[in-house]
């Protein structure tokens, strides 16, 4: 009767440990499907508007067919958005953006076609013929990384966070001068 006993009881702490190993294995599993689920939702280029004002957003990139120009993305006040899901097909990216409330823009030497509405524009030449404005954009290399994020930030910001890989701190810029496009 005793070594019936002394099995009972020897089967008892066994229970909870099969139990908390399922548990464990649950909770690796669901770990692991959010791990994998994040990873792929980070393979995107995405905007922040690190100021204070409302900023416009246009990009501007060569797909397999041509380049390409899109805008408007309106971005609030400290706020981010994703411009191009998925997993980046080309190396450089190319962007403009103007500040709505203070006026100002981020800008740069490679012109491509725009216009005050919302656009997507195939070809950067001949833009002024073709109907459309002619902007200067900056240049981001996003040096062939999966995933790219740009920040946007007022020019003079105290305590700005200094650059890390994939990620672009720039002030807003006064003019444009003309420039190349890279594929």
């Amino acid at each position: 009767m005793n070594s019936q006993r002394f099995q009972r009881d020897r089967r008892r702490p066994a229970e909870p440990f099969r139990l908390l190993g399922r548990a464990l294995a649950a909770v690796f599993a669901v770990a692991a499907a959010v791990a994998l689920s994040s990873g792929e939702a980070r393979a995107d280029f995405t905007m922040c508007n690190n100021t204070g004002s409302r900023v416009g957003v246009a990009i501007g990139y060569k797909d397999q067919q041509s380049w390409v120009s899109e805008g408007w993305w309106n971005l609030p006040a400290r706020s981010c958005e994703t411009l191009v899901k998925g997993t980046l097909v080309a190396r450089y990216y190319y962007v403009y953006a103007v500040d709505y409330d203070r006026g100002g823009e981020w800008s740069g030497q490679a012109f491509m076609c725009t216009r005050e509405k919302e656009f997507t524009i195939r070809g950067t030449e001949d833009c002024l013929a073709r109907g459309y404005d002619r902007t200067g954009f900056f240049e981001v290399d996003t040096r062939e990384q999966r995933a790219w994020t740009v920040q946007l930030t007022d020019s003079g910001e105290s305590g700005s966070p200094q650059p890390i890989p994939g990620l672009e701190l720039l002030p807003p810029k006064a003019g444009a001068r003309g420039g190349a496009l890279k594929p």
